[in-house]
């Protein structure tokens, strides 16, 4: 097979490899070898345990297990391998121990557990992923505002070399985009990915942001990932919308329950809902991630459900009822897409399997409700202190249970770190200084 993979990249005109993991700060990591050492990735190049310790601000959050003592290896998965025009091959990778053992603290590791988890239990996911950005000059500074607005065609217009851009690198490597369009905040835009099954899905979303960065540099621009990139404006989502099935019957639509939900659909909803307070360090961990959950921009601010209600966690879309999804708002591209994936599916599944009650559907914008009422309704708002989403995700059995301690403990570490260096700052200090933390 690496025999294979090493002749297809040949063929292609590939001149180099880059493989890549997801850490759990948000990092998108890398490793490249030429095309001609493509079987000794395949194999396992080598990494460091500090690999997971690297944190958002350059530094390094050491614990036990991710110290300078050790090495891993990075296995490159070379079925998911991508080959563009101009002579780049991507592909994802695991990282894995020197015996060959999944990695405690690997994201796309625990992705792939949750997906077993719902095969085992017959249930099948379709992940389709949304991902927003701010664009800025080159040298990182704001563009000017001159006709932005809206969801508008001039911003669309403003940035047609870089929307062709990313369409044509897109098809390069058959990447299924399902649209690109300008956002609500100045020179945001969206870009949204066609569904698929959870870890090939998260796989798309890294490749989704190669392709974001390179077109950017290839235009004058940089793409800002940070959940707040501006003081005075909107922040970045990741969106993740999810279909679920059993024996290829849908749980969100076909059912007697409210708008069509099936038992199971209602419990799945009813588990990703009870466990937003104890996953949402997971979802939305960074520093400045409780900086975009605010009432009133289309954050999911409220760990609460409700149709086509974009003020709450968690959004049913039931128009069509063959393609009905819950969209979880409240994740953003600080974090690891895989992690984030994993444990909105475990809290999901938890649901299924525990048969939990539905909870009360928030017809209206929570933020409109006196806290009583929504004390009442059983409505709360997530966590807008740094420090209280991750003591939460430290406390959590059930995060430990859908994730496994090892992930959860180095998820602590990274933003843990993060507050312990960058508490004190000032939110706009934070702007400044995260804002191309994520950025490709």
């Amino acid at each position: 097979m690496t025999e294979a993979l090493a002749a297809r990249l040949r063929d292609a005109g590939a001149a180099m490899l880059v493989g890549t993991i997801w850490n759990p700060a948000g990092l998108i990591l890398a490793k490249t070898v030429p095309v001609a050492r493509a079987e000794a990735f395949v194999t396992g190049l080598g990494a460091s345990p500090t690999w997971n310790a690297f944190a958002s601000d350059r530094g390094t959050a050491f614990t036990a297990a991710m110290g300078t003592i050790g090495d891993h290896r990075l296995r490159l998965d070379p079925d998911a391998v991508r080959i563009f025009a101009d002579g780049l091959a991507w592909g994802p990778a695991t990282m894995v121990t020197q015996a060959g053992e999944p990695l405690g603290e690997c994201t796309r590791s625990a992705l792939r557990r949750a997906e077993d988890r719902l095969a085992s239990a017959g249930i099948t996911a379709l992940v389709g992923h949304e991902l927003e950005f701010t664009l800025f000059d080159a040298d990182g500074s704001p563009l000017p505002p001159d006709t932005w607005a809206p969801y508008s065609l001039a911003g669309v217009v403003r940035f047609e070399a870089f929307v062709r851009e990313v369409y044509t690198r897109a098809a390069e490597v058959d990447l299924a985009l399902e649209h690109v369009h300008a956002e609500f905040g100045p020179h945001q835009l969206e870009c949204s990915l066609a569904p698929r099954t959870p870890v090939a899905a998260a796989d798309d979303l890294v490749l989704a942001r190669l392709i974001i960065g390179r077109a950017a540099r290839a235009t004058g621009l940089i793409a800002s990932f940070s959940p707040k990139p501006l003081t005075d404006s909107v922040g970045n989502g990741a969106h993740q919308h999810v279909s679920l099935a059993r024996d290829g019957a849908p749980l969100l639509s076909g059912g007697d329950g409210p708008h069509g939900l099936t038992r199971d659909g209602g419990a799945a909803i009813a588990g990703i809902v009870g466990a937003l307070h104890e996953i949402q360090a997971a979802l939305a961990g960074s520093i400045l991630s409780c900086a975009r959950l605010l009432p009133g921009t289309w954050a999911g601010a409220f760990a609460a459900w409700g149709l086509e209600n974009r003020e709450v966690a968690v959004r049913l879309i039931a128009g069509d009822a063959a393609a009905a999804n819950l969209e979880v708002k409240v994740i953003d591209p600080s974090t690891s897409g895989y992690l984030a994936s994993a444990a909105m599916l475990g809290a999901a599944l938890r649901g299924v399997e525990d048969a939990l009650p539905m909870p009360t559907e928030a017809a209206g914008d929570p933020g409109d409700l006196s806290a009583a009422a929504r004390e009442a309704a059983g409505i709360v708002a997530l966590a807008t202190v740094h420090m209280e989403a991750i003591t939460a995700l430290e406390g959590s059995e059930l995060a430990r249970r859908i994730l496994g301690s090892p992930l959860v403990d180095a998820v602590v570490a990274v933003r843990r770190h993060e507050h312990q260096h960058h508490g004190d700052a000032s939110q706009e200090q934070l702007i400044d200084r995260f804002r191309f933390a994520w950025s490709v």
